[in-house]
């Protein structure tokens, strides 16, 4: 039903931006960025930006002879009307001034096109006969995100050396302040981030441990610390409510027991410590959505709202047993496969949005029956897909959890008692080194800090 209509495009335009270049050659590197040779709708247009982009590219001129010569040595100069075309082209061009306005012209005209195409591809979706209708929403939606973030809608073989060009640009990028969210982010906890070299985008982090040792407290520790550092970060909390949530942050920021924070037990200094940490978490870029039962589909289309929005570095998840998946039926291998096709769900996510996704996971009992209660990649609950999928496995094991202090003496006798020790145990690293970690936790202010801060206290 398109092609009774003329697709949008703006032939005018488009001789502009080649009439441009061939004006003053030096107006592609304020163009450059903005469009592709594959935006132009008349082919020898394209075929005219795409030999100037080479030129540029060799960092030889752009003028009518180079382009010429261009095109003929890719036998193309005929395809792109000859001599003749090129000095129409700058003959139509007023001026070379506004080769970005006209570069934007084109850009737009060509999304248009782009939406023609992926509404023409998601109804052939629509109209194939199939009971997955979570995985149909996903493909249409991976075809609408493609057109809105201008990103590639299908992978592709890259060279080497355009990889290598994006690793020297990231690599000048990290001693550029402007540049901060190509940058790794720091979870605040020196030591941590030494052995890791910060949480990378496109990683996925796992974060498990049995209840109550405190998976959700470090979790919203990280995305505070990262936040406080310009990151902007989102948290997927199916747990806790936000209220709930927003409590354990201002316990935590204030230094205000959360118990008494809970109740509103507080003295009147304490009233204006909470009055000072809400002025200074509310300025953070931290976005929270509470809804209790949700599955990858929703999760990643607002991860994706939020990214177009606002921005995205960092996503947390507490916790991934409670996403809710494609069937409704729990337990037994059942629930085994959910949770493979849930965690592969949050890397293809990680890799999708290029942030980093920090999700908690709950522990197997196996933990609690072992002689030695620390962790180990085995014990990641209901499936062996998540240690596979995760670029990074941390637990939390805390001694004095197991063991009263009396219960320690005669099991560890001549070691001091570690109360309120977290040992945070780095069990798999696809890009580093493993090794542990020790944080202290102050479970009233539901707060971890490095050892080295509380020694100095």
């Amino acid at each position: 039903m398109y092609a009774e209509k003329l697709l949008p495009h703006d032939l005018e335009a488009e001789e502009a931006v080649v009439g441009s270049l061939l004006i003053d050659g030096d107006s592609i590197v304020r163009i450059a960025s903005l469009i592709k040779p594959e935006d132009f709708y008349r082919e020898r247009n394209q075929l005219c930006y795409a030999a100037c982009r080479s030129l540029f590219e060799r960092n030889e001129a752009i003028d009518q002879v180079t382009l010429a010569r261009e095109l003929s040595r890719t036998n193309q100069l005929e395809s792109a009307g000859g001599m003749a075309y090129l000095s129409h082209l700058i003959s139509v061009t007023p001026t070379s001034a506004h080769s970005e306005h006209y570069a934007q012209l084109v850009a737009r005209t060509s999304t248009m096109r782009t939406l023609i195409d992926a509404a023409s591809r998601i109804s052939v979706i629509g109209y194939d006969d199939t009971d997955d209708v979570e995985a149909t929403l996903q493909q249409a939606e991976d075809i609408l995100f493609g057109v809105r973030s201008g990103q590639p809608q299908r992978g592709g073989f890259m060279p080497l050396r355009q990889i290598y060009d994006q690793y020297l640009e990231d690599r000048a990028a990290i001693s550029d302040p402007l540049l901060v969210s190509d940058t790794p982010m720091l979870t605040g906890y020196n030591d941590l981030d030494e052995l890791l070299g910060g949480l990378q985008r496109s990683d996925m982090v796992v974060l498990g441990a049995r209840p109550s040792m405190g998976k959700s407290t470090l979790a919203i520790n990280v995305a505070i610390n990262t936040a406080q550092s310009g990151a902007k970060v989102g948290v997927f909390s199916l747990e806790m409510s936000r209220e709930q949530l927003a409590l354990r942050i201002l316990a935590a920021d204030a230094g205000i027991d959360s118990h008494r924070l809970r109740l509103s037990l507080v003295t009147e200094a304490d009233e204006q410590r909470i009055t000072d940490s809400i002025g200074r978490l509310s300025e953070l870029p931290m976005y929270i959505d509470d809804t209790p039962f949700q599955g990858m589909v929703e999760m990643r289309s607002k991860a994706r709202r939020l990214s177009l929005e606002h921005g995205l570095d960092l996503l947390i998840v507490d916790y991934l047993q409670l996403i809710e998946g494609r069937s409704s039926r729990g337990g037994g291998d059942n629930r085994v496969q959910e949770v493979s096709e849930i965690s592969r769900s949050l890397k293809g996510m990680a890799r999708d949005l290029n942030v980093c996704v920090l999700t908690c996971s709950q522990l197997s009992r196996g933990v609690t029956n072992r002689t030695s209660h620390r962790p180990m990649l085995s014990d990641l609950r209901d499936s062996g897909s998540i240690e596979q999928d995760a670029d990074i496995v941390m637990f939390i094991h805390r001694e004095d959890m197991y063991y009263t202090e009396d219960e320690w003496g005669q099991h560890s006798p001549g070691r001091p008692y570690p109360r309120n020790i977290a040992e945070i145990i780095v069990a798999k690293h696809r890009n580093g080194p493993t090794d542990d970690i020790n944080l202290y936790f102050r479970d009233n202010l539901l707060r971890f800090e490095s050892i080295q801060r509380v020694e100095a206290f």
